[in-house]
């Protein structure tokens, strides 16, 4: 039986909602109205957490996957004390809030994940359990013990993202994951079964998941308790819990309509919902005095178990260093002295060198777990380690299967759980699979690294269907993805450097065929300026600049030049985006303005027109033959870039 308090708080929830969506004219209300006593009861008797202190490592994290609905969250980070005043609700999508329209990680306390594109929140919340799990075994349950709790709604369920992520939760076991579906029966366009009618539960049950049917039990608090924390105890099976909502409850006339998951903003409409709440029209923003105090004292209950957790900590038999290395996820002091460095002429593939690198750090950088979708070795992502699996959560290769999108979106998760650097790995073509969690990984700042390995024609026989030639520009396009197509085993071993310095993603582009070790590239931080001069004769006449395997073909049409008396510099350039965070004093100490400049990548021209006069590069799709033979139809050869630079000259 729901108290009169209770009720009056889970009705501040709904009112909140009403009120933040009117005042910006725009948002989702329905869903935050309907989910109201979900969300009470998840953070009053439910979850572990300590409001006062967001970022407790054991915390329980709460993610919306349906982040349309952030009013829901918005008011249970302000009534439970994360830090959110009422004058943030106030400033619900406004310039410069902590409140944007979708939840983003780092711009509001409490936020764990940025969500908002449909499906990614499902797929984060599979890597957070994955990496609750690993750690846990590795540092044990004094010291790692919590779940992942996630609401997602009929939209996460229709994207494909999911559906690899849950397989993939299914197939690992993954216990400690609880996903509430709210189930509406409402999308914009209408009812779901304009274009949905596949039973969720059977097909998670099929996926290896534990299923409960609660029903039209939305307003059932005593039912959600229950059932919520049954799945809390449910060991070894992640849990999808199924529960219908009626959307906008309980307004008069939008109630389980299309237009209740959008903006409420009718003023009769909000006056009818409030009287049926028994609030005061009249009054917004309103949060009466004992509201607010049980919530502040649930947001503040879990600061007793948080400093039991601080004693286990302390008195752990394990070493501060190490617990510190895997909760924080910091490498051990001094761990690239580890890498390795390369002898000029050495014969080597970047990805090979790729593989080298991840074995020399494995043991200096623990909180790097590595993988691939189905590609493990072909991507230079395999490392000496066991499998990740149910049986063995300690082991630090995860195999995440033909699942790219999944595993951008699971990486994202680990790595914004904290504690683990996940390491992704697929052929360059299929970066077009998983480039909407990519690009969530650079809004979120998520500390990944994507390699991609068979990085263009040079591909060969598989044809232009695996020759990715615009997907490097792709990639640049996206804002805080630093992009690093090394040249060869030397700058592999700097791009990781620089990888795991920086904070955020990072993108590794590599070769499937060897590529000399260049004389010159093992001098260090070379690479982390994003552009180097690697041969400078005096009075250079023009610049061949280039990018991984093609900067050998700059290194051999700077000899030939050279021998007719013509004096060319060379340009390793693997990062533009390192090059364009120098000052412009460096800029121009690589590429001095007045000296004409030839680009040379085996990828489209695109961007290229900001750095070079022409360029050798290719506009059109590949061919299937011999990765040579290929790579010389479309002039990438010594003799292409040698005479493109005549033509320059003339």
């Amino acid at each position: 039986m729901t108290s009169d308090l209770e009720t009056r708080q889970i009705n501040t929830i709904r009112a909140l909602a009403l009120d933040a969506v009117k005042g910006a004219n725009s948002g989702h209300t329905g869903t935050a109205m309907a989910l109201a006593p979900l969300a009470h009861v998840l953070f009053t008797k439910v979850m572990k957490y300590d409001a006062g202190t967001p970022l407790w490592p054991d915390r329980d994290r709460f993610i919306l996957s349906a982040g349309h609905a952030s009013m829901l969250l918005y008011s249970m980070l302000y009534l439970t004390g994360f830090g959110l005043e009422l004058d943030d609700i106030k400033e619900f999508r406004q310039m410069g809030s902590r409140t944007p329209g979708h939840p983003e990680v780092g711009m509001t306390p409490g936020v764990e994940v940025t969500t908002g594109p449909l499906g990614q929140g499902i797929a984060n919340a599979v890597g957070m359990a994955l990496a609750e799990r690993h750690l846990k075994e590795r540092l044990g349950s004094d010291v790692v013990d919590h779940k992942i709790w996630t609401i997602c709604g009929d939209g996460d369920l229709m994207e494909g993202v999911s559906h690899e992520a849950a397989s993939l939760a299914g197939h690992q076991q993954l216990g400690n994951l609880v996903v509430i579906y709210d189930d509406n029966r409402i999308t914009i366009d209408g009812a779901t079964d304009l274009a949905l009618s596949d039973d969720a539960g059977k097909r998670f049950e099929a996926y290896g998941w534990n299923v409960r049917n609660l029903g039209d039990a939305s307003e059932d608090t005593a039912l959600l308790e229950e059932s919520l924390l049954a799945a809390a105890k449910q060991g070894d099976k992640p849990t999808l819990i199924i529960l219908q909502s009626h959307i906008g409850f309980p307004a008069p006339n939008a109630v389980d309509t299309p237009a209740a998951h959008g903006a409420i903003t009718d003023d009769a409409e909000i006056t009818g919902a409030k009287e049926a709440m028994g609030v005061d029209p009249s009054a917004t923003f309103a949060v009466d005095e004992d509201v607010l105090t049980a919530y502040r004292s649930a947001g503040s209950s879990g600061s007793v178990v948080r400093e039991e957790w601080s004693r286990r900590v302390a008195e752990s038999d394990l070493s501060e260093t190490w617990i510190e290395a895997l909760l924080t996820g910091t490498p051990i002091p001094n761990w690239s002295d580890e890498l390795p460095t390369y002898e000029a002429g050495l014969s080597l593939a970047t990805r090979n060198a790729n593989s080298q690198v991840l074995d020399s750090i494995v043991d200096t950088v623990p909180s790097l777990v590595s993988g691939s979708a189905d590609l493990t070795g072909n991507t230079g992502t395999n490392i000496e380690s066991e499998p990740m699996t149910a049986a063995n959560p300690g082991g630090r290769k995860l195999f995440y299967g033909v699942r790219e999108h999944g595993m951008g979106s699971i990486a994202n998760g680990m790595a914004l759980h904290g504690g683990l650097l996940p390491v992704v790995g697929t052929f360059l073509v299929f970066a077009d699979y998983m480039r909407p969690s990519v690009r969530m990984a650079a809004l979120s700042s998520a500390k990944v690294i994507f390699v991609w390995s068979h990085d263009s024609i040079g591909v060969g026989e598989d044809g232009p269907t695996h020759q990715p030639v615009e997907q490097i520009a792709s990639l640049r396009a996206i804002p805080n993805l630093p992009v690093i197509r090394p040249a060869d085993g030397n700058e592999v071993s700097q791009a990781w450097q620089v990888a795991i310095n920086r904070p955020g993603p990072t993108a590794l582009i590599l070769t499937r065929q060897n590529v000399p070790v260049l004389e010159g590239t093992s001098k260090p931080n070379q690479v982390e300026r994003g552009a180097y001069v690697l041969i400078d004769p005096p009075d250079p006449a023009v610049i061949l600049a280039g990018t991984g395997s093609e900067v050998q073909l700059c290194v051999e049409a700077a000899g030939s030049l050279a021998e007719d008396g013509v004096a060319a510099r060379v340009v390793s350039m693997p990062s533009w985006e390192l090059f364009e965070e120098q000052d412009n004093d460096y800029q121009c100490s690589v590429l001095p303005p007045g000296i004409p400049v030839v680009g040379v990548e085996a990828g489209v021209s695109m961007g290229w027109d900001r750095w070079a006069n022409k360029t050798v590069t290719i506009d059109e799709f590949g061919a299937s033959a011999p990765g040579n033979l290929v790579m010389e139809k479309f002039g990438f050869t010594a003799s292409g870039v040698e005479e493109t630079a005549r033509s320059l000259l003339s």
